[in-house]
């Protein structure tokens, strides 16, 4: 009966009808209540199939009848009229412009009905021929930005968000590794090395007869086209778009294949090299002493055979760890997502959020957080509904009454407090000396100059109610370039003052960058790994935050969070002994 039991594609396809629905002017509680929807069933736990099978699917919250039955009808015919009925106003490529930065429903509208623009190609000509500057709210500044978010918009999609990316790459690791036969499986490329961004999925597994494996793939429910198959190997594009290279070797060439095509290219180069000069060769095919291919049952195993030690795939970029890996002075152990205790930066409905904070205490314990941080946006953030003080103290008495009731688990008090443009905080010392986490932020002028902007940073980190620079610069990988600034002063006046350093782990963000933190580590900065989540899915970013972490060499001693909750807080920035009065 069950057609289309993926629940991403079914909030991917909520989430579109709720765009479509603003595009046509429709009352904005109607399109947000898809967008719930979309959050719902993203977030399930339980299978999405058997909820509609047991007509289950209005028991979950948010979901209405009417939106249940829609929902039921996606899944069980893989087709929603009322999807055909709303998309047949516009132009099948009309949701693209939305993925353009500074364009919304609105905008998009207008482009739709005075111009007839539907496509990014056709808003490309029309902005450099002058024609969209001419509509009301529009103007030549806007046609450089758009044409500006369509360059940053076509280098994004040429390639994946890792956060993007990877949940589908499990998901298929894991049906691989059930195909009849299989042996072992594994992620490779540069998903299993926790590039911020990537081409396609490469998975390798390992099986006697390599068809039957192939074929769970290519009949899977997500694949859209097979692009190609051979003996050993087979290519598919999902619904997505997304490419899919699966390969299938003998288990004794399997530690070798995962290592090839985890790449990259440049740390290949290198271990070839060093092969040469041992008498060996390494290629795709394994490492050869002559014409005896030589036992290799693991990674590991393989660059012993090298002397070295075992590089961890993420540090596998020829950017240092090959020396380090010859003169066993790699760091050890890299953080693991298991260690991490704290789930650091959220929000929920008291400011931007979609979930209530008790829906985000009880999901981050599920996953097994022992505590939260508990961290709105600020007063300065109305566009984000920040908290103001008096919003705050209703807020703590809410934290003090789910403690109550949460056992061993914890929430903290927080704010995300803005960075002015001055540099100072937008809560006063009396707010902020009761807070137990205090993350400073910049959400608002990034186009000042490196140097006012970095004094800007550094007024903030001297700040002594600062416990943690938020998302320090800025960029959105999909659509905002980092603001300049001088990272090396940032660094050493963080590790100066005590200040610990985020890496943010929404995928749009990862800030910092892997190179970043290998940076902040060589001054001496402590880390933390967080979620910045605004929904209780959002709580699984803390994945994406430590594979950049782990990326930036980052160990398990080097980040603040891995820690249980009472040292977490006896090692944050101590906040500052009041004066004494005469």
């Amino acid at each position: 009966m069950v057609t289309l039991t993926d629940k991403h594609q079914v909030a991917r396809t909520l989430r579109d009808i709720s765009l479509l629905l603003q595009l046509r002017g429709e009352n904005a509680f109607k399109a947000r209540a898809y967008d719930l929807g979309a959050d719902r069933i993203a977030g399930l736990n339980e299978d999405l199939g058997k909820l509609v099978e047991e007509n289950r699917l209005s028991e979950l919250p948010g979901i209405g009848s009417a939106l249940a039955e829609k929902i039921t009808e996606l899944v069980t015919t893989g087709h929603l009229a009322y999807m055909d009925k709303i998309r047949g106003d516009f132009p099948v490529t009309i949701l693209d412009l939305l993925a353009l930065p500074d364009l919304g429903p609105k905008k998009v509208s207008a482009l739709w009905k005075e111009l007839n623009l539907g496509t990014i190609d056709a808003l490309e000509v029309a902005c450099r021929g002058a024609l969209v500057r001419g509509l009301k709210g529009f103007g030549e500044k806007t046609e450089a930005k758009i044409l500006e978010g369509i360059e940053r918009y076509r280098r994004a999609h040429a390639r994946w968000l890792l956060g993007d990316a990877l949940p589908r790459a499990q998901e298929l690791l894991e049906v691989i590794q059930g195909a009849p036969g299989v042996v072992r499986a594994s992620l490779a490329g540069s998903v299993r090395r926790g590039c911020e961004t990537v081409g396609d999925v490469d998975i390798v597994a390992s099986a006697r007869e390599a068809g039957p494996v192939m074929d769970v793939l290519v009949r899977h429910s997500s694949v859209a086209q097979v692009i190609g198959r051979g003996d050993n190997k087979c290519s598919v594009r999902l619904v997505d778009d997304l490419q899919v290279d699966l390969r299938v070797l003998p288990d004794e060439d399997f530690a070798t294949g995962v290592h090839h095509l985890t790449g990259s290219k440049a740390h290949h180069i290198r271990l070839r090299g060093i092969a040469l000069d041992r008498g060996l060769k390494l290629s795709e095919y394994g490492l050869m002493r002559g014409e005896q291919k030589l036992s290799v049952p693991d990674e590991a195993t393989l660059y012993g055979l090298l002397g070295m030690s075992y590089v961890p795939p993420e540090l596998r970029e020829d950017s240092g760890e090959v020396e380090a890996a010859l003169s066993a002075s790699l760091p050890s152990p890299l953080l693991e997502r298991r260690e991490v205790r704290g789930a650091i930066h959220s929000h929920s409905t008291w400011s931007d959020g979609r979930n209530t904070l008790e829906e985000m205490a009880f999901a981050a314990r599920a996953m097994g957080f022992e505590y939260l941080t508990v961290t709105e946006h600020s007063q300065t953030a109305s566009y984000a509904r920040g908290m103001s003080a008096e919003s705050l103290l209703e807020q703590w008495a809410e934290i003090d009454a789910l403690n109550a009731r949460l056992g061993d688990f914890r929430l903290l008090k927080g704010i995300e407090t803005d960075i002015l443009e001055d540099g100072s905080l937008d809560f006063p010392p009396e707010v902020l000396d009761r807070l137990d986490v205090v993350i400073a932020s910049i959400h608002i002028r990034h186009g000042m100059g490196e140097s006012a902007m970095t004094e800007r940073v550094l007024k903030a980190l001297d700040n002594p109610y600062t416990h943690i620079l938020g998302h320090p610069t800025g960029r959105l990988i999909s659509s905002r370039d980092p603001f300049p600034l001088d990272m090396e002063r940032v660094f050493a006046r963080a590790a100066e003052r005590g200040v610990a350093i985020e890496i943010n782990g929404n995928p749009e963000r990862l800030d910092l960058k892997a190179e970043h933190v290998r940076r902040a580590l060589f001054h001496g900065v402590k880390l933390v790994v967080s979620a910045d989540s605004h929904n209780v899915d959002g709580l699984s970013h803390v994945a994406f935050s430590v594979a950049t972490a782990r990326k930036g060499w980052a160990r398990s001693s080097d980040v603040l969070n891995r820690l249980p909750v009472d040292e977490f807080l006896r090692q944050l920035r101590p906040k500052p002994v009041p004066a004494a009065h005469g």
